[in-house]
């Protein structure tokens, strides 16, 4: 039996649906699905779940280093704890703008202020020129005329849903965008989280003149509560997560949860941040073993 462990935080309406959903159609292949129970972790613990969804480590910090743990000992865990963790939204613009994507101009500055009890003084920022006039990341205001989020899964499956940002509301509406706007959108949204590794995630784009910018695409835990993704879109996610889940406990590779940004610009190895490149690998590899001519043993 393989089981699926959701770890997730305040919500009310996904948790019990999704484990219910995992259970019925899971039950043929044995896979079935449970909240995560934590209660402290030992080095080298073996994995209790083939697949992890994650929708809290952001907020708990001792559960962010489970699931890296848990990654060590083989769960595929939904979304990479170690990108999640490294990720931020100027890097993800700058990538996104790379790929070809439409991206509001975008400037990162330093914050004007630090907490209380991080020792920084005028020494310590000797780096920074002098005087600053904003703080954090200043973006171009896109004035659209259509705005779009969509639901991803599993990187490619990606759902377009007209959103109204300022009532922050979802709208059931199939004819929103033309054949040709909608392949774009659903393009490029499957560009950036095949670059990021995210396969849970909420991308928004700000429509202007037919041009689809990317707006906001840093949401690993995006919301899932029926009564604000409506009853439509909240049967589509239970069911499209279920099955994504179902098939990363038969079928997925820890390995297949990684970015692969370095890959797609042509600059490294997929994930090769976090590790030698294959070239080298095989290096080592290489050097380790025994040349034909050599004792074994001695």
């Amino acid at each position: 039996m393989k089981t699926v462990g959701l770890l997730c935080g305040r919500e009310h309406s996904f948790p019990p649906a999704i484990i219910e959903r995992v259970k019925r159609l899971g039950a043929r292949d044995g896979v079935t699905a449970e909240f995560v129970k934590l209660g402290g972790t030992q080095m080298g613990e073996p994995a209790r779940y083939s697949v992890i969804v994650d929708r809290i480590s952001h907020e708990v910090e001792y559960y962010r280093g489970y699931l890296k743990h848990a990654v060590l000992q083989g769960t595929y865990v939904i979304n990479n704890p170690f990108w999640w963790t490294a990720d931020d939204k100027f890097f993800n613009y700058s990538v996104a703008s790379k790929m070809g994507i439409a991206i509001p101009k975008t400037v990162l500055l330093p914050q004007k202020g630090y907490p209380n009890d991080v020792d920084i003084t005028g020494e310590s920022l000797h780096n920074l020129e002098y005087p600053v006039d904003w703080d954090g990341l200043l973006q171009e205001f896109i004035d659209f005329n259509q705005y779009v989020r969509c639901f991803t899964f599993g990187k490619t499956d990606i759902v377009p849903v007209h959103y109204d940002p300022k009532e922050r509301k979802y709208l059931v509406d199939h004819q929103y965008l033309t054949p040709e706007l909608g392949a774009r959108v659903v393009k490029d949204a499957q560009t950036i989280n095949q670059a990021l590794g995210y396969e849970m995630n909420t991308i928004e784009f700000a429509i202007k003149d037919g041009v689809p910018y990317a707006i906001d695409f840093l949401n690993p835990a995006p919301d899932f509560e029926r009564d604000r993704i409506t009853d439509f879109y909240f049967e589509q996610v239970v069911e499209k997560m279920a099955r994504l889940v179902i098939d990363r406990a038969l079928n997925g590779k820890p390995s297949n949860a990684w970015p692969r940004w370095e890959e797609m610009l042509g600059i490294g190895a997929a994930a090769g941040f976090t590790g030698a490149p294959r070239s080298a690998f095989a290096g080592q590899k290489a050097a380790a073993a025994p040349s034909a001519g050599s004792a074994q043993g001695s």
